[in-house]
């Protein structure tokens, strides 16, 4: 097992091209060095990511991301273009184990002998043995396949870039670490190929920083070549890592490689047609002396009072020319004989043997050259003029017909809309017009050339060759007219049916969507229902539209039919724009949309109405059972009510026989305050139901909260008012009868039964009680004394205790603060104060000391320590001293 490096590590191949010889390896130390390590790591998962990507994944450490040998068998797929074993889906180590070998096995499999790589290692995250496993696989599936010149892969790599920068100021590559450390070798390399890319005049040596960034980011971002260099690595490492370099350099060789290959076929291309070119250009050279040699003749013989002139200097270069002629000939042949050429062979009527008999022939004829030129001089004027008026007549021809294929063959139609492809045929029916009217042109230039042919025209292969295209190209017209109509009026066919189809859509699509709208809004509205018939009228209104769905269904589908057959019409006919309705702007999919949202709500809705129907059967139920025990408790407190009131109004029984029966009373509304707990319970509930009303009974819980309280109340102010009035008659000496008296008086001007008095009326029960106010200004003054006294707080009413506690203070003899004064001088043995002693030897414990408390320190004349002021807490009592 290898441990102190991978200089060694996978590096046994079988190839013929030496691309990994050995005076290739590098120094143990080296590969020891951690900032080669950081290099070679960074740049290998770049290149590894780079053919990932395009099996949408990527790797983020090498060491541990092939460690269950997954994204390396599908990185070793990607790269060869081939499919390996299906690998093992398990989380075991020996399913990691087994897919590592997998990919070794493949890799092994295209020759390269894997030397002490062992799948463990991988698989346990040896970095050193995973970046010589990736190393390996970079030599053998992107540099070993550079060839430059039978070199080894190295070799022409180096020799490639060395090449390509040779034109370049400050490049020298040498070798694949210190060349590249100032960037400008990159720049080079990208300016020489894509000089559109780089300004390669405005870098400069001394910003290595800068160059690596350009490169690096014009190479990311215009030839698709990830980073997978840092630029401050390269410039801070002495010597930066090779493995790395020449990773990167290897994608821009392939990056630029299909240009090397164009400029190589195109280098090949030009030889051979240099070739040809020249070939053709003695073929022509020598057709064209050949020719003009004949036509020479043809036109000496016109000038026929020259014909002297012509002996002495027109003949004479036609010699010279009719040798030209000859060299040429032997030197063509010579030449395509020395290129593995076929011979050339000239045109009927052109080979040397043809030129040198017709060279004889005009020798033979310039002896009756005179009586033979005046009766060809005639026939050459018919034939100029006849040669002229085709000429004339082609021509215009010819002009007319310019562009007219092209646009009876234009598909310009299949774009148009319905009205623009009537405006079409419109216009090509105008044509249709025009062509008839150049028929009788045609047949003029028919005769014309048939005449020229019957008086053997000298170039009557040109005359005929463009009468031919002439007939040739009107048959053509007359064909593509008849075919652009038909295919007109199929168009026009096709479109009417569309736009009929588009039409019936917009005219029925219409009502529909706004159905389907309204439909959408009914089945979301939000309903308020507090009965059980208004919820049983929207669960049958719902119940009827269910009904109608099927007749919509059909509606549907009929509308939707219109688009599908459209749909079919127009990918049929490939029309462009076909889809689109001029009609309206709604779609199929909006219809079908809302459609879809339609089914989908109608069970909601179903569910929303069951729902409400079941609250509603629970409220109504709720409201019974309120309305029955309310219908019992109200009358209950009502019947309490009235029979406490009669007790408060004192006409019946001794105070204490009333004070007996309230209790009574007391004692029987909390033993029925279970009631009124039971129903609270259940207005609760009716809350919770959002319950605003009951048919079944006329009373609330706030009715009845209410009327509890206040019987309550009652009782309790009556039991007050009966204990008050015992009290008072007991120490003040008031009869039974008396007090009967005072309540049959306060209770007949009680009105209202509200235990209270106005001004106006306790004022007139003092009258009927005998007591005296006077009409004038000072019985007003005496009665306002005396209201101050009943409601000191001026309520505006007399309730009646205050009303019993005057009378009683009116009817009674009452305590005076002098009698208490009395009472105490003959305790203090008739000093002007008195002791404490002497006030807790005469009075109860809590009295005394209730006095001494309270009693302020005497400060008259012979006063002794402790002395109290009895006089001034007397007056106090009474509320005539400020005390």
């Amino acid at each position: 097992m290898i441990t102190d490096g991978y200089n060694n590590v996978g590096m046994d191949h079988q190839y013929g091209d030496g691309y990994m010889e050995p005076e290739e390896e590098w120094e143990r130390e080296g590969l020891l060095d951690p900032a080669w390590e950081k290099q070679q790591k960074k740049t290998f998962t770049a290149w590894c990511n780079s053919h990932l990507r395009k099996a949408g994944t990527a790797i983020d450490n090498i060491e541990e991301d092939f460690r269950n040998g997954l994204k390396l068998m599908l990185l070793l797929e990607v790269i060869s273009g081939e499919t390996l074993p299906k690998p093992d889906r398990g989380k075991m180590r020996f399913h990691k184990i087994a897919n590592v070998n997998k990919a070794l096995d493949f890799i092994a499999s295209k020759g390269v002998k894997l030397v002490s790589i062992g799948a463990e290692e991988i698989v346990d995250g040896n970095l050193k043995m995973t970046l010589g496993m990736i190393w390996t696989i970079i030599l053998r599936f992107a540099i070993q396949d550079i060839s430059v010149e039978e070199m080894t892969a190295k070799e022409g790599l180096l020799l490639w870039c060395q090449r390509k920068t040779a034109p370049y100021k400050n490049v020298n590559v040498q070798n694949f670490h210190l060349s590249f450390k100032d960037g400008l070798a990159f720049c080079a390399l990208i300016h020489r190929h894509r000089p559109d890319l780089i300004d390669y005049n405005k870098l400069s040596k001394d910003n290595p920083l800068e160059n690596l960034n350009t490169a690096f980011d014009v190479a990311e971002k215009y030839l698709d070549i990830p980073r997978m260099l840092d630029p401050d690595d390269l410039i801070n490492t002495p010597k930066p890592d090779e493995r790395a370099i020449m990773t990167y350099v290897s994608c821009y060789y392939h990056a630029f490689q299909g240009a090397q290959q164009a400029e190589t076929a195109a280098n090949r291309i030009c030889k051979v047609l240099k070739v040809n070119q020249e070939n053709e250009r003695l073929m022509e050279e020598y057709e064209r002396l050949a020719s003009d040699t004949d036509n020479s003749l043809a036109g000496v013989q016109k000038k026929l009072e020259e014909y002297r002139t012509y002996r002495r200097k027109h003949k004479p270069p036609r010699v010279e020319q009719k040798a030209k002629l000859e060299t040429n000939f032997n030197t063509l042949q010579t030449k395509l004989r020395l290129s593995n050429r076929p011979a050339y062979m000239p045109t009927e009527g052109k080979m040397v043997s043809d030129i040198a008999n017709s060279w004889k022939g005009l020798e033979t004829a310039e002896k009756s050259f005179e009586e033979w030129l005046l009766s060809e001089m005639m026939r050459l004027e018919r034939l100029e003029h006849l040669a002229q008026k085709f000429k004339h007549k082609a021509d215009t021809h010819e002009d007319w017909t310019r562009g007219k294929e092209e646009m009876l063959q234009s598909q310009d139609f299949r774009q148009c809309k319905l009205n623009e492809l009537k405006a079409l045929k419109k216009k090509h029916e105008a044509f249709e017009s025009d062509l008839a009217a150049h028929q009788d042109r045609v047949e003029q230039i028919a005769a014309i050339a048939q005449e020229l042919n019957t008086l053997e025209y000298h170039d009557s292969v040109s005359v005929n060759a463009r009468c031919q295209r002439i007939c040739d190209q009107w048959d053509r017209l007359g064909a593509l007219t008849q075919r652009r109509r038909q295919a007109l009026d199929d168009a026009e066919r096709i479109l009417e049916k569309i736009d009929i189809l588009h039409l019936e859509f917009a005219k029925r699509a219409a009502p529909f969507n706004n159905w389907l709208d309204g439909t959408r809004e009914d089945l979301v509205d939000m309903f308020i229902v507090h009965t059980m018939e208004e919820i049983q009228g929207l669960i049958d209104a719902h119940a009827h539209f269910k009904a109608t769905l099927g007749e919509a269904d059909k509606e549907y589908q009929s509308i939707v039919g219109l688009v599908r057959e459209v749909e079919t019409i127009v990918k049929q006919h490939q029309i462009p724009g076909g889809l689109e309705n001029p009609y309206t702007a709604l779609t199929a999919n909006d219809l079908t949309r809302k459609w879809s949202d339609v089914r989908q709500l109608v069970p909601q809705r179903d569910g929303t109405l069951q729902a409400e129907l079941r609250k509603q059967q629970n409220n109504e139920m709720l409201r019974r059972q309120f309305a029955e025990k309310a219908n019992a408790v109200g009358p209950w407190i009502e019947r309490q009510l009235d029979a406490v009131t009669a007790i408060g109004m004192g006409l019946h029984g001794t105070l204490e026989d009333q004070l007996h029966r309230l209790k009574e009373y007391e004692q029987g509304v909390y033993a029925y305050k279970p009631h009124i707990e039971e129903l609270e319970k259940i207005h609760q509930a009716v809350q919770e139901g959002m319950i605003f009303e009951n048919r079944y009974t006329q009373y609330t819980m706030e009715t009845l909260r209410v009327g509890w309280e206040q019987l309550l109340t009652s009782i309790n102010r009556n039991i007050n008012e009966v204990e008050n009035q015992i009290l008072t008659r007991d120490s003040k000496g008031i009869t039974q009868e008396q007090l009967n008296e005072f309540r049959s008086s306060f209770n007949h001007f009680d009105k209202n039964r509200t235990g209270r008095l106005a001004p106006d009326e306790f004022k007139s029960c003092l009258v009927s009680l005998g007591y005296s106010i006077g009409k004038d200004r000072q019985g007003d003054i005496d009665f306002q004394r005396i209201l101050a006294v009943v409601d000191p707080n001026s309520t505006g009413y007399v309730h009646f205790d205050a009303f019993l506690d005057f009378m009683t203070r009116e009817s009674t003899d009452t305590d005076t603060a002098e009698q208490v004064i009395d009472s105490f001088r003959i305790l203090a043995a008739d000093k002007p104060y008195i002791l404490p002693d002497e006030l807790r030897r005469e009075l109860p414990p809590d009295q005394a000391e209730y006095c001494i408390q309270r009693m302020p320190p005497y400060k008259g004349v012979n006063a002794v320590p402790g002395a109290l002021d009895y006089m001034s807490f007397s007056t106090a009592l009474y509320g005539e001293s400020d005390l």
